[in-house]
């Protein structure tokens, strides 16, 4: 079970992830303006919106791919906010990308030792092997071949159990169904759904707002990189914006 964000006391705590203020720019363009967010432990967010509403950008700003021009981005209690990427990854940050990322020329088996770069734990590297061929038998089953002769879908079976391999307390996740078949798509989330299941904390951006909205607890839209609403998933389904600019109704 997800983990409440109250202690026993009835306060409540600060999140595991606390987004403030964030402002991102490139390229001349004011990507996300000042933003603000939080994802407690054990619980999974949302963000949705257009292509080109400034979810990617604020999850390269999180994971230090991009510097911030201004806010802040708390991470357990701590300022990450000016961070490098493998420092994140040792507090527990993992994020899997937009397009996948995998090593094409390395094979299934090793784009996953490259997830526990961080580790020196060679017994429990094994076991977390082991565990994300338990998520994705097709994995288990093309572990010596090369990455890039992989189908999309499987490809992103990898890049999931890659980031999975450096034991993340958060794990964000960028349009995951990007350019699959649907099929693989009630695949990848049923998987997305196990991890939630498991208490994993997630951030998840996706473009597919129906199953976005169906799996998160709560989520954030985002519109010409600002939040303009946000609520539990449930609600935001049923709200006439989202349903008549994202669901179609």
């Amino acid at each position: 079970m997800p983990e409440a964000n109250v202690n026993p006391t009835g306060a409540s705590r600060e999140p595991m992830l606390a987004v403030r203020g964030l402002e991102v720019a490139y390229g001349g363009i004011n990507a996300v303006k000042s933003i603000d967010f939080d994802v407690c432990a054990g619980e999974m967010v949302t963000l949705i919106g257009a292509n080109g509403a400034g979810k990617t950008t604020t999850l390269k700003a999180l994971t230090g791919l991009l510097c911030p021009a201004q806010g802040r981005v708390r991470y357990n209690g701590a300022d990450i906010t000016a961070l490098p990427s493998h420092r994140l990854v040792t507090l527990g940050i993992a994020l899997v990308p937009e397009g996948r990322g995998i090593f094409p020329r390395l094979t299934v088996g090793e784009n996953l030792d490259l997830g526990a770069y961080s580790r020196s734990d060679a017994p429990e590297i094994r076991a977390d092997r082991d565990y994300v061929f338990g998520l994705f038998a097709r994995l288990a089953e093309r572990r010596g071949q090369t990455a890039g002769t992989l189908s999309g879908g499987e490809q992103q079976m990898l890049a999931i159990g890659r980031a999975l391999m450096s034991r993340p307390q958060l794990l964000l996740l960028d349009e995951p169904s990007l350019g699959l078949a649907p099929l693989m798509v009630e695949h990848i989330f049923g998987v997305v759904r196990e991890l939630k299941r498991q208490g994993m904390t997630m951030l998840l951006v996706e473009q597919n707002v129906h199953h976005a909205l169906d799996v998160a607890e709560r989520a954030y839209v985002i519109e010409t990189g600002r939040v303009t609403l946000d609520g539990p998933a449930a609600e935001l389904k049923h709200n006439p914006l989202v349903e008549q600019s994202y669901l179609g109704r």
